[in-house]
Formats: structure tokens, sequence, C-alpha cells
């Protein structure tokens, strides 16, 4: 026995639980116009010229889908347009109502990744430590340090600490390097705790720097730069060590800044993707005229492609005396091009809205103003 389809009785009477998902049964506005929208979709499919093969359950369905599709285009752009102003923002309460300021929050939070390789700033902590110089040895291995140093996995040389005495050091104390110090020679000579500095006080500024200068021009004449190069974990100092000493270097653990999860955000509810950015369904009674009307012609849409599907299964009714075909190709096709003129339409209604486009509109509104004004005749002041 073949199966009656279901027709339009011409009239509906809403009440919460028809709709598939009720995202919106508590919404005095969609209940009201879910009735009227149902109306409307019958009239414009033929009835009551022609039956339609719908339900008002079908028509109340299409409503739901047609207000959540307009919610989600319009939040997809917001989340589009503002995710590097949400993106580690708390995932906990819906920004449906809220305006989306710029803010500076994850530039800032970028940027630090470049400052932390220059010591500036960011969450990578740099370490210290020191490396045993030996007489005549230029060449050390970072591996071997690694070990007696206790460190596990790679690490990465920020600086190092090798460099000629300043010349402020060797400018109060002028015996350094002939085997007695300024404070020694004063013992030998009796003057006690005498500061050698002392002989400086009454010298003016500029000799101070004439003096300082001398030094370090003799440094870069007569001596070997103090330098160094770190090649396959091997670090060469030049010029070679006379004695021995310590080297002092900073470095950082490199899994700490390739982590790419920071510890500051551990633990957190925070917005990672637009998968988790927290809008909810729209409310429909805050959806304006415009947008009211966008939905209807998206309900009057999908309702055409069902009523498509409908009569696809009955593709021939039998009459008296023949057979009649229905048009369920036609009707789906010209389903599927106005979803998507509407989706088109909505989509660029947005995009002429963004924020560029409007801030680039004020600056042409401004401008065309100054020209104007421009032309404008100064007035005539006669005292």
């Amino acid at each position: 026995m073949s199966q009656v389809p279901i027709i339009w009785p011409g009239s509906s009477s809403f009440a919460s639980g028809q709709t598939p998902f009720a995202f919106y049964d508590s919404d005095t506005d969609f209940t009201t116009d879910a009735d009227k929208v149902a109306s409307f979709c019958a009239s414009r499919l033929g009835y009551p010229t022609v039956d339609v093969e719908l339900g008002s359950g079908s028509f109340y369905a299409c409503f739901e889908e047609a207000v959540t599709t307009y919610g989600n285009e319009l939040y997809l752009y917001q989340i589009r347009n503002n995710f590097i102003n949400l993106e580690a923002s708390s995932t906990g309460s819906a920004h449906n109502q809220d305006v989306i300021n710029p803010n500076l929050g994850n530039i800032i939070r970028i940027s630090e990744n470049y400052a932390q390789e220059a010591g500036a700033g960011g969450n990578v902590t740099w370490h210290s430590g020191s490396i045993p110089l030996t007489a005549s040895q230029q060449e050390y291995d970072l591996d071997d340090w690694k070990t007696d140093q206790g460190i596990t996995g790679s690490i990465e040389i920020k600086q190092v600490f090798y460099q000629n005495t300043p010349a402020i050091v060797r400018y109060f104390d002028p015996y350094a390097g002939t085997g007695y110090g300024s404070q020694q020679l004063l013992d030998v000579f009796g003057f006690g705790n005498y500061s050698p500095a002392i002989n400086f006080l009454l010298m003016p500024i500029y000799y101070d720097v004439s003096v300082i200068q001398a030094i370090e021009l003799n440094d870069t004449i007569r001596k070997s730069a103090f330098t160094f190069e770190l090649v396959n974990n091997k670090l060469r100092i030049f010029p070679i060590p006379n004695q021995e000493g310590q080297l002092f270097i900073q470095y950082i653990q490199v899994n700490d800044r390739n982590s790419p999860t920071g510890s500051d955000f551990a633990g957190q509810n925070l917005v990672t993707d637009i998968s988790n950015v927290p809008y909810e369904n729209p409310t429909y009674q805050y959806i304006n005229a415009p947008g009211r009307y966008w939905i209807f012609e998206y309900t009057l849409a999908l309702a055409k492609e069902l009523l498509g599907y409908v009569r696809g299964k009955y593709q021939q009714v039998p009459i008296p005396g023949a057979e009649v075909s229905l048009n369920q190709g036609d009707l789906i096709s010209a389903a599927t091009a106005e979803k998507a003129a509407l989706i088109d339409k909505l989509r660029n209604d947005l995009d002429e809205n963004s924020r560029k486009l409007q801030l680039q509109r004020k600056a042409e509104e401004a401008d065309a103003m100054g020209k104007t004004l421009d032309q404008v005749p100064l007035p005539i002041y006669i005292a």
C-alpha cells in the first residue's frame, strides 16, 4: 500500500517542541513568526492553487535552520575579523552581544618572541654558566661541558663574555700586568690605604676620557680582537688564552623557546581556534527587519529544496486517463541557486561593513569634505 503524502492544510499552530533542536522555541518572536513564515512559504510554493506536500513541522524545521545559518554566517565573520583580538581570551562567556575592541595583547605576545632572542623580554629563561679555560687551549667542546654540568636537551648559546679587560680598570691601575698592582706599590712606599684614584680627582674630565681612548686605541692596534665562533657545538675563542681562568656564558634551553604552548596558558580554558570562540546561537528577538527578511527568504529556499525531495519520491502521479510528472528537479535546482545567492549577498553585506572598509570610506568622506571646504571663500571682516 503506497503512503499518502502530507498536504499543507492551509494553516498551522506552533507549539514548543515542534522544531528539531528547539533552539528558539522559548523566544516569543520566533514562535509568533513561525506560523507566519509557514504560510508565507506555502503561498510562494503555489498554495492554494496547487497542493504543497509539506506539513507545518517541515516549515518549522526550515525556519529554525535558516535562523541558525544566519547566526553562523554573522559570528564566523566576527571571528575571522577579530580572531587576533580573541585568541587566548577566556571561553567563559558568549560574545553575541559584545563589542570586540581591537587590542595589542596578542601582538605584544608575538613580539615578545623576537624580544627574547635579544634578551629584552619574553618568557624564556636565560641560564648562566662558566667554562674553565686552559692555557694555550683555543677550542672547547660544549657537549662535554653539558655532560659535566648535568644539562639535558639542546641548548643555544646567547652570549659569550670573552672580552678584553675594560680600559677603565687599567686606567685606575696603570701598573696592571707588571707584577705589581697600584695598591701593592703604595704599600711598598708606605702610603697605606690611600686610593690610587686620588691622583686623578683634580684632573679635568676630558683628560680622563682621552686616557681611556688611548688605552682602547692601543688595544685595537697592538692586540688581537677578543672574539669567538661556534661551529658544530665547538666554541673557539680568540685570542688563545695564556693562562687558566673562567669563561662565562649565557644560554637557553631550546625546548623552552620552541614549545608551542607557553606555560602562561597551562590549565586555562582559553580560545585556541575558531571552534571554541564563545558564540551561541543568535537571539531571534534581537534580529532586525533586514535580517529577518533574509531568514524568511532562506527558509523559503530550504522549503523549496525539501519539497523537491518529497516530490522526487512520487515522480509521476496517476490521474484519470493519464499521469502527471512532478517538478522535483526544477525545485531542487532553483533552491540550490537561491541558497547560494542569499549566502553570497549576506557575506558581501558583511564585507561591506567591515572595520577596514568603514575606515576607508570615512577617510574618503573626510578628504572629499576637505576639498569642498577649500572652495568656500573665507568671510571678510570689516572693523
